[in-house]
């Protein structure tokens, strides 16, 4: 999994010519760790020129990224699409769920703002 930073956020994502999931997470989230897994086999199965890329952001070493994307938990995954939030996902439950929901993610729509 790629790993992007305050400076490298808009090459490596935004401007990424294909859909780019970004997990946040943080070093002492025991979640963000018990997901690491599935999100690394999702990453594996996506081949081809539709291909979601997985990259990696350290929330707590990235706090304008953090601040930015108004993180309030973590993990945050986020799939980005043409430099635009396409889905966010806040609440994540057991690793099938997870795993249901990353591999239908393409068609998913944008949540509506609560």
């Amino acid at each position: 999994m790629l790993a992007a930073n305050d400076d490298t956020f808009s090459k490596v994502v935004l401007s990424a010519p294909r859909p780019i999931l970004v997990h946040f997470w943080a070093p002492w989230c025991g979640a963000c760790r018990l997901i690491l897994p599935t999100l690394n086999a999702f990453a594996r199965s996506q081949t081809g020129p539709d291909a979601i890329g997985l990259v990696s952001v350290n929330a707590d070493d990235n706090l304008r990224l953090a601040t930015q994307y108004r993180l309030t938990n973590l993990p945050t995954l986020i799939l980005f699409d043409g430099g635009h939030v396409a889905y966010r996902l806040e609440e994540i439950g057991r690793r099938d769920e997870l795993l249901r929901i990353l591999e239908s993610m393409p068609m998913l729509p944008l949540p509506s703002p609560a």
